[in-house]
């Protein structure tokens, strides 16, 4: 049985996944949260605590340290490290190519699921976006989207975001790809079911439609708000 108040929304990075998920969230008034949070969380802990990608016992130790910690807010996913908000520093390639690397370990993705679904409160809905939200981490949502683009314009936005480089963002995004993509544990993928929608020549507001309407189509009707 599907979990009636619960999105996925998954996808490849620069996809639009953090816009269109808050919107969504917010057009149904519940919580939402980028589960990658939680990996590049995670990668920033090591590189700052000097811990190697392939340290896989120090990583699943320092997985459930409370040195750094994971809030929800109705505009963010935050990231907090000794109590200061870093969530600024999380979206760097450095980061995450650390997040795509510690992310095939199979001890590391065990450490943090459980801290995923702790996210959701079925009192409250949900709507969870990252690499596995749809596939491992909440395979009973009611629906399930997955959210791409073409790498030029994912490269495109990324090195606007972060003021880099277009030529090496595609570069590092493209590494970053098949790693997420090949990696033996959770790789990623269209879930079972989902809807897939290409954002590269939409709005915002045309994707955010599409999922809601695909939403409603699947008996979440009663639940969705007005804009």
């Amino acid at each position: 049985m599907s979990i009636a108040k619960l999105i996925t929304i998954d996808g490849p990075s620069a996809s639009g996944k953090s816009s269109v998920s808050r919107e969504v969230a917010r057009r149904l008034g519940w919580p939402w949260v980028s589960t990658g949070a939680f990996y590049r969380g995670l990668a920033l802990a090591a590189l700052k605590n000097k811990v190697v990608a392939s340290d896989e016992k120090a990583l699943v130790s320092l997985a459930s340290d409370t040195l750094w910690k994971i809030k929800m807010t109705p505009e963010d996913t935050l990231v907090l490290f000794d109590d200061l908000d870093v969530t600024g520093e999380i979206f760097g390639e450095k980061v995450g190519a650390m997040a795509s690397q510690i992310s095939q370990i199979p001890g590391v993705r065990s450490a943090l699921l459980q801290r995923q679904r702790d996210c959701f409160q079925p009192s409250r809905g949900l709507v969870a976006e990252g690499r596995d939200c749809g596939t491992v981490v909440f395979p009973k949502a009611a629906a399930k989207i997955y959210l791409t683009a073409s790498p030029s314009l994912r490269a495109m936005r990324r090195s606007e975001q972060e003021q880099e480089s277009l030529e090496e963002t595609l570069k590092l995004q493209k590494d970053r790809d098949k790693q997420d993509s090949q990696r033996r544990v959770a790789p990623l993928k269209v879930a079972d079911g989902a809807l897939t929608i290409d954002s590269s020549y939409l709005s915002l507001a045309e994707v955010v439609d599409e999922v809601l309407k695909y939403a409603q189509s699947l008996g979440i009707k009663d639940l969705v708000k007005g804009p």
